[in-house]
């Protein structure tokens, strides 16, 4: 196989290669390209999408004791939790170029409102390792973004929403949109997905975007009220999962209690979701996690 790259391995990546402790991964789909195994530890196949919706992948960073946020101004990212560790940004932007489609919600978007969901604005480094890697497995530039909002309150200057070269669509209710079309105006690079009732559908979402948008692998970046939304209604294949080496915590009388990995939901003791270990990797104290939920 021909080389993607014209620079150097250890340039494209975190500056040392994840030491790979576990790996049962049975799939054959789509793997990785040499360079990219050789800083990874190995491989990751991408398995085949369902018949009517797109695979599902998430990521994220926890702390020791759950944790995904400080929920602190300044402070409410999965920064502040990873402690912005190279290996933790590598991957989240190797993770974002395999997708075709990127998935957060509302709330994320009003705090992150320079940010960029794109593979680059994670590790800038990389550009050229991720463009690459889109192009040898035939992706688009960027990824679709879609966006969460039931009630159509989107800031109009996020960057994310100005940007003409990354096509995006909002998932929203119909009063949402009506909402949305008089705060944005018109916007050539955004459509619309429009739930009845006062709630985003996500399995007709996620059905529309395999069927509309030819979406196969979506990344979901949402947060953990998105997260357990999407376990509830069993719409999660796999999930990402940096563990960081700090601890949280949450005041002992919190008016607004630090965030965990799952909220919104809660599931009963004699039949949880579960998922199997697919590979374990680490670099120094961080371990990072790839599972695969049972049916």
């Amino acid at each position: 196989m021909s080389s993607l790259f014209d620079v150097p391995v250890p340039a494209i990546g975190p500056g040392a290669p994840y030491q790979l402790l576990f790996d049962d991964d049975d799939r054959s789909g789509p793997g990785l390209p040499p360079e990219i195994q050789a800083i990874y530890g190995g491989d990751w196949r991408i398995a085949p999408a369902p018949a009517d919706r797109p695979l599902v992948v998430t990521n994220f960073v926890a702390s020791h004791d759950g944790r995904i946020s400080f929920d602190l101004p300044k402070h409410s990212g999965g920064g502040s939790v990873s402690r912005g560790v190279p290996h933790d940004t590598w991957l989240m932007g190797l993770i974002r170029a395999r997708a075709d489609a990127i998935l957060t919600g509302g709330g994320t978007l009003r705090v992150a409102r320079k940010h960029r969901w794109t593979p680059a604005t994670v590790f800038p480094a990389a550009a050229e390792t991720y463009a690459a890697l889109r192009r040898a497995e035939r992706k688009a530039v960027f990824p679709l973004l879609v966006v969460l909002s039931k009630r159509g309150d989107l800031p109009a200057d996020a960057q994310a929403l100005a940007s003409p070269d990354q096509p995006v669509l909002i998932a929203t209710t119909a009063a949402g949109a009506q909402q949305l079309r008089a705060s944005l105006g018109p916007r050539p690079q955004i459509d619309y997905f429009v739930s009845q009732g006062d709630t985003v559908d996500l399995r007709a979402l996620l059905q529309s975007l395999r069927r509309r948008n030819g979406v196969q692998h979506l990344l979901s970046e949402g947060g953990a009220r998105v997260y357990g939304a999407l376990i509830a209604a069993g719409l999660i294949d796999e999930t990402f999962l940096t563990l960081s080496p700090i601890v949280v915590g949450n005041p002992p009388t919190p008016a607004a209690p630090r965030t965990s990995l799952v909220e919104g939901v809660a599931f009963e003791p004699d039949d949880p979701p579960r998922f199997r270990l697919i590979s374990l990797r680490r670099h120094g104290d961080y371990l990072f996690q790839r599972v695969r939920f049972s049916s």
